[in-house]
């Protein structure tokens, strides 16, 4: 992001009451009108649905400087998700008509949006792609690939840590627990990764990228 566009967007929320949330709790409900849009300032929050088995899917996660849901913001589409906080979170909330009206008077923070939206979808069609045509292998490979890119810096080394659960990663494939463990020690046993607890270290991500057939 333009750091000029980051500072217009974090200068306009800064006008609004800084808030926490824990670990694991919920910040929107399914269903339930929410009470702004949320501007993430530090910390993750997980987009999710709960399938009709039971199960929660997740599908898609923030990171700062998001804010969120723009959806409902712009055409008062009703909220079909929960959001969750993954980490502990800080966070501010604008009313919807606010962040509208911001928006309409700075094109170039909606022009941003728009790229991120568009790059966003882009991961979303990828993603949909692998879980309609793709192994569990593909599915948790790729998985992995986006965790890398969005949530990771690379160490000295060229590897990768991500810090996540088995369950947390099942739900991001949408596969079960047993299937992801399975998965995860064939890996190993191929040199792409090592486990830790709760942590993945991934060796190179043009392993991943090679993997799925998106060698650079």
């Amino acid at each position: 992001m333009d750091p000029s566009v980051a500072n217009k967007i974090e200068q306009f929320f800064a006008a609004y009451t800084l808030r926490t949330l824990g670990q694991d709790e919920v910040l929107i409900q399914a269903g339930d009108d929410p009470d702004g849009v949320t501007y993430l300032v530090s910390g993750q929050v997980r987009q999710c649905e709960i399938s009709d088995k039971g199960n929660k899917l997740v599908l898609n996660t923030f990171k700062p400087p998001a804010f969120f849901p723009m959806s409902w913001a712009l055409n008062k589409t009703p909220n079909q998700f929960f959001f969750e906080a993954a980490t502990p979170v800080t966070y501010r909330q604008a009313p919807a008509e606010d962040v509208v009206r911001f928006l309409e008077s700075n094109p170039d923070v909606l022009l941003d949006l728009l790229r991120r939206v568009y790059k966003g979808t882009d991961g979303l069609l990828q993603r949909m792609a692998n879980l309609m045509d793709g192994t569990a292998q593909r599915r948790i490979l790729f998985e992995l690939l986006v965790l890398c890119r969005r949530f990771s810096e690379q160490a000295p080394d060229g590897s990768y840590a991500i810090t996540i659960r088995e369950s947390e990663l099942a739900q991001n494939a949408g596969l079960s627990r047993e299937t992801v463990s399975r998965e995860l020690q064939k890996l190993k046993a191929e040199g792409m990764l090592e486990t830790r607890r709760n942590t993945v270290v991934i060796k190179s991500m043009h392993l991943l990228e090679a993997a799925l057939g998106m060698a650079r």
